[in-house]
């Protein structure tokens, strides 16, 4: 709770936080719009394949024109700048993310991790590497895993045992099959609100297809020693007083496989109808009264708990994404900490095909028409052979798969050589999938 009188001393001292942005896209946008009225924080340079977009992005978050952060498309350039002390990585691209942590390390510069992607496919290793660097490595405050993150270390300092944690999304079973081109009824916009607005099918299509939240949930999971059920992620539709109803195990009447899982409850009945007290935009946790004093007291208090009173939930029915990244950077240039970092590889996200693919046919990746992406154990992941959604991107595929089926590295034609690739077999070879 000191991180704005830390942020002050700063600015009162002459040496406000140098951050480094790559990538001016929404989130970063979002970022800029902050930081350019945060005490203490001065964002040294953004990086972007395009300057234009780079200037575009500091204009429409109303940056005077004098005095504005330096401007490269090398992002290189700007993990080595002097004045830079985080770099936040806001790509997107789970291999530009790789490539940027590493350079993190070697020029010793905090990362604050948007790309998910790039976490989930190997966020494990490149904590590993942060560390033996002596830098933060650290998932992004304001994006749902660091919140829930935060929510159960929370629950776990008040000594309350975590059941379940997790987020809200829209879903459907036939959303799996999403693609660009139906991406925007499953999702309940118009053609009208599309129109108005900068949105990208195939970055949406990832939130309505699940690969989304199986990132995510991947995340959470390998921040927080929380496991994922051997098969993935039901979706069970919930609003936030049912959370401990329904994300309680199933022993107990709920729809978990285990107690210590994450879930995403999806705001949806399987009618298609929308919940009305949903949290489709928030994230949650549910734990587990110690004794029938403390059940006693949740009720005492009003907290929403299952019919049990044991089991009770506190949520966030929103995340304001990149307005809140500041957050992030200042706990890690100030405290040393992490808002939220991976601790072991517990979990992955594997692609599954769409369609029926035939051997020839090239993957277009994370929301895409051709794989859609699944959460899994980890240990299962790397017994069964199974690609990354993180690596599904522009690979040929050597062997037909069937609608459904998990795409297995054996059935693709991957780069051996590429970055991306070899970081990936190293943390398969140098961390033990946890089961």
């Amino acid at each position: 709770m000191n991180l704005a009188r830390l942020l002050s001393e700063r600015a009162e001292a002459g040496r406000p936080v140098g951050v480094g942005l790559i990538g001016a896209g929404k989130f970063g946008s979002m970022f800029l719009a902050q930081a350019r009225v945060t005490t203490g924080l001065s964002v040294a340079g953004i990086a972007d394949l395009s300057a234009e977009r780079a200037g575009a992005a500091l204009t429409r978050t109303g940056w005077p024109e004098s005095g504005r952060p330096r401007i490269y498309t090398n992002s290189e350039e700007l993990i080595a700048a002097e004045d830079v002390e985080v770099i936040v990585e806001a790509t997107g691209d789970p291999a530009v993310g790789i490539h940027h942590a590493l350079a993190c390390c070697r020029h010793r510069r905090h990362v604050v991790m948007v790309n998910v992607e790039a976490d989930a496919l190997a966020g494990p290793l490149l904590a590993r590497k942060a560390r033996e660097a002596g830098i933060i490595y650290s998932l992004a405050y304001g994006d749902q895993p660091s919140i829930i993150c935060e929510m159960v270390d929370w629950a776990r300092a008040t000594g309350l045992s975590v059941v379940c944690a997790g987020k809200g999304t829209r879903y459907l079973p036939s959303f799996h099959a999403s693609t660009p081109e139906t991406v925007w009824p499953n999702f309940g916009y118009t053609e009208e609100q599309v129109a108005t607005g900068d949105y990208n099918p195939k970055m949406f299509n990832s939130f309505i297809d699940g690969t989304k939240s199986g990132i995510e949930m991947a995340a959470v999971s390998n921040a927080t020693g929380l496991t994922a059920a051997p098969g993935g992620l039901g979706f069970p539709p919930a609003g936030a007083v049912a959370l401990p109803q329904v994300c309680r195990p199933r022993g107990d009447g709920g729809t978990l496989h285990h107690p210590g899982t994450v879930e995403v409850v999806s705001s949806l009945s399987r009618d298609g109808d929308l919940l009305p007290d949903h949290i489709q935009f928030g994230v949650y946790v549910v734990f587990e009264a110690p004794s029938a004093y403390t059940a006693r007291c949740f009720g005492e208090y009003g907290v929403a708990t299952d019919d049990s009173g044991r089991f009770a939930a506190m949520y966030r029915p929103y995340h304001l994404i990149g307005l809140e990244v500041g957050i992030s950077v200042a706990s890690a240039a100030l405290r040393g900490e992490a808002t939220g970092a991976p601790t072991g590889f517990r979990s992955d996200v594997v692609a599954v095909a769409k369609r029926d693919m035939a051997a020839g046919e090239v993957l277009d990746g994370e929301g895409g028409y051709t794989v859609w992406g699944r959460l899994m154990p980890a240990a299962d992941s790397v017994r069964q052979g199974a690609l990354p959604i993180g690596l599904a991107n522009n690979v040929r595929m050597t062997s037909p798969v069937k609608t459904g089926d998990v795409i297995r590295w054996s059935d693709v034609k991957v780069d051996e050589d590429a970055e991306a690739v070899l970081v990936r077999k190293e943390m398969e070879s140098a961390l033990p999938a946890s089961p």
